[in-house]
């Protein structure tokens, strides 16, 4: 058994991996989300595991090292996450990590980590992250799934509209103010349910106007 330490308190934050090396130790199912999810976000990951599940062993975006773990896998490496179901394995990469600067994540043992990843609603470009600070993972789940009714896939679509339309608001508008209040003003809720209602064409019409007026 893993030992029983104090819980930390993390700080929440969004964190740049594009084109960086992130080491997932461990083959297993959780393993394979973990690493398919950094390389969604631009990551280049290394998998570490003798032997690993039939969808990671299908996963050619991934560079699979099918060997033990061993410290000098995370030479170069931004963070580590260790998915293991061998306590001491992860202790180990919790400890190498540490000595060497890297931000580790174990997977159910946020007393070994220096990081945590919550629980998420993805809708395009807007992200709602949930967190218990690892006290309890079902409830951030049962949260996450309450939120997914409510920001439904018209938000992804919304949040495109948005960065567009900001754009044109941000090159046409050149008195600080006014451009404030107009980028305030496309983001109230009636044009969000104008993308629910009419859809995403008569919503640009309606912000196009509001940028012209």
């Amino acid at each position: 058994m893993i030992w029983e330490m104090e819980m930390p308190r993390f700080y929440p934050l969004y964190l740049d991996v594009k084109g960086k090396k992130c080491v997932i130790v461990g083959g297993g199912k959780v393993a394979y989300r973990k690493a398919c999810s950094l390389k969604e976000a631009g990551a280049d990951v290394v998998v570490v595991c003798p032997e690993v599940c039939p969808e990671m062993s299908r996963e050619k975006r991934l560079t699979l090292i099918n060997e033990s773990y061993d410290e000098r896998f995370l030479d170069g490496a931004l963070l580590v996450i260790a998915a293991t179901d061998d306590d001491e394995v992860n202790k180990k990469v919790s400890t190498d990590a540490g000595k060497r600067n890297i931000i580790v994540n174990v997977v159910d043992y946020p007393e070994l980590c220096s990081f945590i990843v919550p629980s998420t609603v993805n809708r395009g470009d807007l992200c709602i992250s949930i967190s218990t600070g690892g006290a309890s993972p079902a409830l951030a789940k049962s949260i996450r799934e309450e939120l997914e009714v409510v920001f439904g896939p018209e938000y992804g679509e919304y949040i495109n509209l948005l960065t567009k339309m900001r754009n044109v608001a941000l090159s046409e508008i050149k008195d600080d103010a006014k451009r404030r209040k107009i980028l305030q003003r496309l983001a109230e809720k009636d044009i969000l349910e104008i993308v629910k209602t009419k859809g995403i064409k008569e919503a640009e019409a309606k912000m196009r106007e509001i940028i012209f007026e």
